[in-house]
């Protein structure tokens, strides 16, 4: 049994009601819900009672430290097993550390511990390093983001991750770690025994001297499929040194998020070579770089190529324009594995718009997601996109949000949707004016069409 329930305020008879159905509950999500330390005691009598229990779920609630003691009393009985906890943005402290130590020393059942978004600090991290470095502890997924770290932190992080080989996913994104912190974490995490699968390191303070060390990680474990470096000022020559890593016969690479990294078209030759020849590969962002139209027409050169698996593709906000459109359209005729393709924020045109849809009625082309919200898109070009979406049954979400369609344009797309080929499930349109009579019709088609999601 699963309570999924979020952005609920909890009157007390209702959080009374809520308590009994938890009493035979699996999984038990709570986010955004107003609770506060005195439900963490009924919480705590919950964990206690209920065996069953291995998901707890309570991101974005002011539980604070007293709220997390209370928890962690039901967390250290004997009866809990409890697999996964998430205390995201619950206005902790450092002095929670000590309590979840205890634990993360005592409980093997506990794999998962989310706490980002908590001011932590590097003196309490280090608390909670010292429970993972215990025997006892089985932790596999540790997200410590926005936890206010700094270079301190590291030896610390590299002594658990050297103890402990059952980690496999590490999140550090969003703390001042700065180059000297992250060559030393990487050199770490080359030398533990660890078999590491997931890495982030967002918005650390990386630049290009980091970006050597990083790819001695990719070198070295093979074990890492999940790499994001986003909103740190790589450059072209760090993203250099991070293909190399990639390149590297060992590294089977499958997830790479590069967004806002300071990447040019000079990077294209390279990110185009790992595409065309990365077999492993299935997920690459690269949102917010400057790739211009000349970057877009080699990466889709390298997903025609017969070896390119790559699923999913982000480049919105990259300076594309019409120019590219003819390479992209090709590349979606050509490439079978291509399901998701994020191409908004970028000034395609109704021109544009046109030649990709000719790549998407192609039926080599597998989409499922297309978005193309802030595209200078108007309704010139919706007769054409409510084709496509009659004639294409494996488009299921499209996204046209931030484009003046007007009435005439939405009409034309709920043409299409109206049509028993259209599998269109999620259509998004986010900030679009339209009359209150074609307001009525978008009711009318979710109504008729209640497998249709429309998001505005």
């Amino acid at each position: 049994m699963e309570l999924d329930i979020q952005c609920e305020e909890m009157s007390p008879s209702r959080w009374a009601e809520l308590l009994t159905t938890m009493k035979s509950c699996k999984t038990i999500r709570l986010d955004d819900c107003n609770l506060s330390s005195s439900n963490c005691e009924d919480l705590s009598s919950i964990i206690n009672t209920n065996p069953s229990l291995t998901e707890l779920k309570l991101n974005n609630n002011e539980l604070g430290d007293a709220g997390v003691e209370y928890l962690c009393k039901g967390l250290l009985t004997p009866s809990c097993s409890l697999q996964k906890l998430w205390l995201q943005n619950c206005n902790l402290t450092s002095a929670s550390c000590e309590t979840l130590r205890s634990v993360l020393s005592a409980q093997p059942s506990l794999t998962e511990l989310h706490v980002g978004d908590n001011r932590l600090g590097t003196a309490g991290v280090k608390v909670l390093c010292q429970g993972i470095m215990n025997p006892s502890c089985k932790l596999q997924k540790l997200q410590l983001e926005y936890c206010e770290l700094t270079a301190d932190i590291v030896e610390a992080l590299n002594a658990a991750l050297q103890s402990k080989p059952t980690l496999k996913e590490l999140s550090l994104s969003n703390n001042t770690l700065g180059d000297t912190a992250v060559k030393q974490l990487c050199r770490g995490l080359v030398e533990a025994s660890c078999n590491l699968e997931l890495l982030h390191l967002e918005n650390c303070g990386i630049t290009s001297d980091s970006c050597m060390e990083i790819s001695a990680v990719l070198r070295n474990k093979s074990s890492l499929m999940d790499l994001s470096v986003g909103d740190n000022k790589i450059g072209d020559s760090g993203l250099a040194l991070l293909c190399q890593g990639m390149m590297h016969p060992s590294c089977k690479i499958q997830k790479l998020w590069l967004w806002d990294c300071d990447l040019t078209s000079a990077s294209c030759k390279d990110l185009s070579r790992l595409i065309s020849t990365k077999e492993t590969l299935t997920e690459m962002s690269l949102i917010d770089n400057n790739l211009r139209d000349s970057g877009m027409e080699m990466l889709c050169q390298a997903l025609k190529d017969p070896k390119s698996k790559l699923q999913e593709l982000w480049v919105r906000e990259c300076g594309l324009t019409t120019a590219c459109c003819k390479a992209v359209s090709s590349a979606l005729s050509t490439n079978k594995h291509l399901k998701v393709l994020h191409i908004g924020e970028n000034k395609l045109g109704d021109a544009g718009v046109e030649l990709l849809c000719e790549g998407l009625m192609h039926p080599n082309c597998n989409i499922q997601s297309l978005w193309l919200g802030n595209c200078d898109l108007t309704a010139g070009c919706c007769a054409t996109l409510a084709t496509a979406m009659a004639t294409k049954q494996c488009l299921t979400e499209l996204d046209l949000s931030y484009n003046p369609l007007d009435d005439e344009g939405i009409r034309k797309i709920c043409e299409a949707l109206r049509k028993p080929s259209c599998n269109v499930q999620q259509l998004i349109l986010y900030d679009i004016l339209w009359s209150s009579e074609v307001d009525d019709e978008l009711r009318a088609l979710e109504e008729s069409k209640p497998e249709v999601k429309i998001i505005s």
